[in-house]
């Protein structure tokens, strides 16, 4: 069947593109972009935050439902489920689950606050700090992703 041959290969750029843009989006906002916004003002800073902020999100809302759909269907679809899955897959499965999770911590916790306005300053804070958490959970996924083909 040419349809099962030739879907998993996409369903997997999708997944890694998904994951390359979160993991990477996490990396260089707390490495590169925070660290340079020190030039601001602090209003500006936190004006160019939520800027960033709300962007950024937007993207992850949807490559966070890809990377996990398309991890799942690939658990699924190739393996036969998590019982036939080595432990580099389930690992993977479960930091996923934990930054999606993180990520709606996020979401609905401390952007909500940036969004209306209430401890904008401390929820910005809250955010670095949680995304920092993303951040390194991601790293160790790609690590186990890499080591796990081995």
């Amino acid at each position: 069947m040419i349809w099962t041959t030739t879907i998993w290969p996409i369903v997997f750029a999708i997944h890694i593109l998904c994951a390359v843009i979160w993991v990477g989006g996490m990396f260089f906002a707390l490495l590169v972009l925070r660290p340079s916004l020190g030039v601001l003002e602090p209003a500006e800073r936190l004006q160019l935050h939520s800027q960033v902020f709300r962007r950024f999100f937007l993207v992850i809302w949807h490559v966070m439902p890809l990377a996990l759909i398309s991890g799942f269907a690939m658990l699924l679809g190739l393996l036969g489920g998590f019982a036939n899955a080595g432990w580099s897959i389930n690992l993977m499965m479960l930091l996923g689950l934990i930054m999606a999770a993180l990520f709606l911590v996020v979401f609905f916790g401390p952007w909500a606050r940036v969004r209306y306005g209430t401890d904008p300053v401390r929820a910005a804070d809250s955010i670095r700090r949680l995304v920092m958490v993303n951040l390194i959970l991601g790293l160790i996924t790609v690590c186990v992703a890499a080591i796990g083909r081995w």
